[in-house]
């Protein structure tokens, strides 16, 4: 598959690139909704995928960035993007979106009775934390041809327990089915497009820009973690979640030493 995306188109590319990545959403989606995992297993999935996730951002896009713009705009541009994502997830939150990661048996999301809109305001939500890592994938793919193996195999990681969590709620808050998946089809459908939007508007600017957005989805992404998974994963404070996570960083950075 990886040698049929070299040769696409670049905006064709970037969209395989982010189906192949949003996929773990798919997996963690059917895992989450038909079987009946505790807790405490859902979240340390996730402090390994929050550990991940910090190591990319970290390791990768922030190095990237400031690579390829002045410092002044790598932090504007990290700011932004967590200003942005913070100030619409509190919109998102404000009618049922908060809880949107959680399993249901920590935290309940709410039923459509209990707040009506909050389906609407959860898919939202959903959907917001996926257009990161498609602008990221869609940056990536004009920079250096193709995202790198970590880069990829860091998203397509972290999406498998945001998924496992999030429909593990929705099946306890009585969701249907149509719903839950619909919600999934259509967020891995909207990376893809995200990715190959970035690929094809952003292919005449300059590596300042683009750096510069880069940065901007570092920040989206860090407070994404911050919001959505840490307090799923750090709930009740499993032990030893902490040594946990700097698993997940430390083995997300030798997968990006080894593939550069």
């Amino acid at each position: 598959m990886m040698g049929l995306l070299v040769e696409m188109p670049g905006w064709l590319q970037a969209a395989g690139w982010g189906f192949l990545s949003a996929s773990g959403l798919l997996v963690g989606a059917v895992g989450g909704y038909y079987t009946s995992l505790q807790h405490t297993t859902i979240a340390r999935v996730m402090t390994f995928a929050a550990g991940v996730l910090l190591a990319v951002v970290a390791m990768d896009l922030v190095i990237n960035a400031r690579g390829a713009t002045s410092l002044y705009w790598t932090v504007m541009g990290l700011l932004c993007g967590a200003a942005v994502f913070s100030s619409v997830n509190w919109l998102l939150s404000r009618h049922g979106a908060q809880h949107r990661k959680r399993c249901g048996e920590c935290v309940e999301q709410p039923k459509e009775e209990q707040q009506p809109g909050s389906g609407l305001a959860i898919a939202a939500g959903t959907f917001l934390d996926g257009i990161p890592e498609g602008l990221v994938l869609g940056l990536t793919v004009l920079q250096q041809g193709a995202p790198g193996l970590g880069t990829v195999t860091a998203f397509f990681l972290a999406n498998i327990p945001e998924a496992l969590s999030s429909s593990a709620g929705m099946r306890r808050a009585v969701r249907s089915t149509r719903y839950v998946f619909g919600v999934w089809i259509g967020i891995v459908l909207m990376i893809s497009l995200a990715a190959a939007f970035a690929g094809h508007v952003l292919r005449g600017t300059g590596p300042a820009l683009r750096g510069t957005i880069e940065a901007f989805a570092a920040g989206t992404i860090l407070a994404l973690v911050s919001e959505t998974m840490i307090p799923e994963a750090f709930y009740g404070s499993p032990q030893f979640n902490g040594l946990l996570l700097v698993v997940g960083f430390v083995a997300l950075l030798i997968l990006l030493v080894l593939s550069h």
